[in-house]
């Protein structure tokens, strides 16, 4: 088997193991089992013009031309000239596969149902990764550059997946890669001569400490595969944003859009809603008897960018025996302490944890943390809600209308975060919402007139086959169509509210679930919910429902006097009661309270303060990682910039160091000839060499003096009794080096500055070091004589 071929083989053996990653992602696996077999067709085709031979860009455009009929009998025969030849008609046809595999990857969760736009999106994905990596280490000889695409393919696998089993495909990547690099090295020693795969032996039979450069390369790759699993073990996890499944979102489940994820909760929302099986999520134990108040928040979305609601990043810390009082909550509004135990689905992999808002307190196991602001409970290190059991304390608020109505103005800061709107709002949502008002006397009754019209007076229906839309037009289509479904309400409503300066958030989690006797629920898929919280002032965070027919309206705004929509605030709400508080009469207001949470902005990735900080070895760990992510690509380019320097560098005057200076010198010229595609021949004499040298480099007559006046000097150091000092070969090496890259092309001249072939030296010079390690260690090891028994000749 030609070099070649087998380096052709390893390309895409390379590539099928590292498309494994994708193995997760999608039921059922069929997928693979077709990009198997057209991707040896692109390999075969690849082989076979490179046979002929063809030029590289020929190869390249055959192989090109091939994927692309494949791709077109596979899934647009139908659409296609004679079945395999494409055209327009086809290349509509792909655009709508694509568009519609788009929209099922946002739709389902893992693993998501093979529809065919996902599998034309996996198979040509393979195709073109696989095409790229045979492009780049068969047909320009490079396997290095080839585990990019590679790293690629197994990076959006990963980041999409739920971590599960992903050390086994990182490891099946890995492998891959290492074999492709194993065949370009035993290809590139093929051409030094015969391949020895074993040490040769010694007179009788005993192995000498020659070792075979294939073997060591074998050993070497598998230490560098060790060290890549082991390492990140020490290293500190790092988590994604606010929302990220089971590490990389709010939820993941089983598929079939079995899950929330408020990084879309447009449409994981809408998908949980339309469910064939309205699977149970949670099931619920509590102590109260009124569960119409028992929803289950998630996370809160305080962040309006015009398109869509979404979290900001804030601060996290360990999570407290006692959380504090709510922001806003005042003494004087009555509340009781409820608690429930809350079991989630072994399928529920959730990294946020449903809760009744708000809560006090926390009972649960594994590692989760504490977002104070929102008052919401996070995993961290990949810890998901997967199976868990956890008890949560949890305040029953219960304000009066004339609380609410008589709330004072919120603190600055909270006032100028939560009703931020952007300038690309269409005018229609702040028109919508002063007409809507009109006569109210305070942002309570304001908020009472947004959720009477959108659940009563307003002519909306609630309908869960509505497109989701994510636009700037989305709120202004909703409120000219009509039609949506919880998030459409939630969303129009917590905007029109900021555009009156209340203070708005829309929450995402479960509405109140189904009885199933004494104290308990069930909460199911089709239970995914959101509704706005809106902020009064000694209330703190209040819910609101202007989603028909879902969830529970709040008492605090219903009417208690016929014939009028508005409840009365000169008199509690009938469900409220004047009883004494459960909870501590204390100072809680806003002001009270931490003045990081009343005074925070949202910041960015905000660093947590107190001792749940990062320590300071942790930091220094981040950094040296960073560091070694940017620094190894370049350590090639680097240190042969370094070795350069040192090599046409000063050194000393005297008779002693003129031949060290001229043999470094010799080095360098070789070498530099190597990166630029010229590999050395140390068989031949430093004349020889040069003059091979300056053929294939097709120097100019410049340049070319400049290689013989080097191996001339060579030669003195080598065979004259006294050599004499030549002044200026590190100027001829660097006018070599200039004419080279003049004459190479951009690709030649790239590779020759960023993986210098040879840069394999260091590599040879940590074998030869192992080598010599080892050889000591079996010298000094210790002989025994076994010693002679009486009677025996010594």
């Amino acid at each position: 088997m030609s070099g070649r071929t087998r380096m052709a083989l390893s390309a895409a053996a390379a590539t099928l193991l590292a498309s494994c990653a994708l193995l997760p992602l999608v039921s059922p696996i069929s997928w693979l089992i077709q990009a198997i077999f057209l991707l040896a067709i692109q390999t075969g085709v690849g082989m076979a013009t490179r046979r002929v031979p063809l030029a590289r860009p020929l190869t390249v455009a055959a192989q090109a031309l091939v994927a692309l009929m494949l791709l077109t009998l596979t899934f647009a025969n139908q659409q296609a000239i004679l079945g395999v030849i494409p055209g327009p008609e086809a290349f509509g046809h792909f655009a709508d596969l694509l568009r519609a595999g788009a929209d099922d990857v946002s739709r389902y969760s893992i693993p998501a149902p093979l529809s065919d736009g996902i599998r034309l999106m996996l198979i040509g994905g393979v195709l073109i990764i696989g095409l790229a990596v045979d492009i780049l280490a068969v047909t320009f000889r490079s396997a290095a550059p080839a585990g990019l695409p590679l790293l690629a393919l197994y990076s959006v696998a990963a980041g999409l997946s739920d971590g599960a089993g992903g050390w086994l495909w990182f490891l099946a990547a890995a492998a891959g890669y290492l074999m492709l690099l194993l065949a370009e090295g035993r290809d590139r020693l093929s051409q030094w001569g015969r391949v020895f795969g074993g040490a040769p032996r010694m007179p009788g039979g005993e192995p000498s400490d020659a070792v075979a450069p294939v073997r060591t390369g074998r050993r070497i790759g598998m230490v560098a595969l060790g060290i890549a699993l082991v390492v990140p073990l020490a290293l500190p996890a790092m988590n994604g944003g606010l929302l990220e499944a089971a590490g990389a979102g709010v939820g993941s489940g089983s598929g079939g859009g079995g899950t929330i994820s408020a990084v879309n909760p447009l449409v994981s929302l809408r998908d949980s809603l339309n469910v064939d099986e309205d699977r149970e999520v949670l099931s619920l134990k509590t102590n109260t008897d009124d569960l119409s108040n028992l929803y289950l928040r998630i996370v809160s979305l305080d962040d309006f960018d015009g398109t869509t609601w979404q979290p900001s990043k804030r601060s996290i810390q360990s999570v407290p025996g006692e959380f504090p009082t709510p922001i806003g909550l005042g003494p004087d509004v009555r509340r009781a302490e409820i608690e429930t135990t809350i079991s989630a689905a072994d399928w529920y992999a959730q990294n946020w944890l449903p809760m009744p808002y708000p809560p006090s307190g926390v009972d649960i196991n594994g590692n989760w943390r504490y977002e104070p602001l929102g008052m919401t409970v996070v995993g961290d290190r990949r810890q998901t809600t997967r199976g868990a059991t956890y008890t949560v304390r949890s305040l029953d608020v219960q304000p009066t209308a004339e609380q609410l109505a008589n709330a004072g103005e919120p603190p600055a800061a909270l006032q100028r975060e939560f009703t931020e709107l952007p300038d690309s709002l269409p005018a229609v949502v702040a028109k919508t919402a002063r007409q809507v008002t009109e006569g109210a006397t305070s942002h309570y009754e304001q908020a009472v007139k947004l959720q009477e019209y959108f659940a009563v007076t307003g002519g909306f229906q609630y309908d869960t086959n509505v497109k989701v839309g994510s636009g700037r037009q989305a709120i202004a289509r909703f409120l000219k169509d009509k039609q949506g479904f919880c998030v459409h309400f939630s969303f129009a409503m917590a905007a029109m509210a900021r555009s009156l300066d209340i203070p708005a958030r829309v929450a995402v989690g479960f509405a109140p679930g189904t009885p199933q006797g004494a104290s308990s629920v069930s909460v199911g898929l089709k239970d995914a919910h959101a509704w706005p919280e809106l902020y009064f002032e000694g209330v703190g965070w209040t819910r609101f429902e202007p989603t028909p027919t879902r969830g529970s309206v709040p008492s605090y705004t219903v009417s208690d006097t016929p014939g009028s929509t508005l409840p009365d605030v000169t008199r509690p709400s009938q469900s409220a009661s004047t009883g004494p508080s459960a909870s501590p009469s204390t100072s809680e207001s806003c002001a009270g309270q931490n003045p990081q949470l009343c005074a925070s902005e949202s910041p960015e990735a905000a660093v947590a303060v107190g001792g749940d900080g990062p320590r300071w070895y942790v930091v220094l760990a981040w950094v040296l990682g960073g560091a070694a992510v940017l620094l190894i690509p370049l350590a090639p380019m680097l240190w042969r910039l370094r070795t350069r320097a040192v090599r046409l560098g000063g050194h000393g005057r005297t008779e002693a160091d003129i031949a060290p200076h001229t043999l470094a010198v010799w080095q360098e010229l070789t070498d530099t000839a190597w990166d630029f595609g010229i590999p050395p021949d140390e068989s031949q004499t430093p004349r020889k060499s040069a003059a091979r040298i300056v053929r294939l480099g097709h120097l100019d007559p410049t340049a070319a003096a400049s290689v013989h006046r080097v191996a001339d000097a060579v030669e003195q150091v080598l065979y004259a009794p006294t050599p004499r000092p030549v002044a200026g070969l590190a100027e001829d090496v660097r006018r070599v080096l200039s004419d080279l890259e003049s004459k190479a092309g951009w690709t030649t001249s790239l590779r020759a500055r960023l993986a210098p072939r040879s840069s394999v030296r260091v590599i040879w010079a940590l074998s030869d070091w192992w080598l010599s390690v080892k050889r000591r260690a079996a010298a000094a090891r210790p002989t025994w004589r076994r010693p002679s028994t009486p009677g025996q000749r010594g």
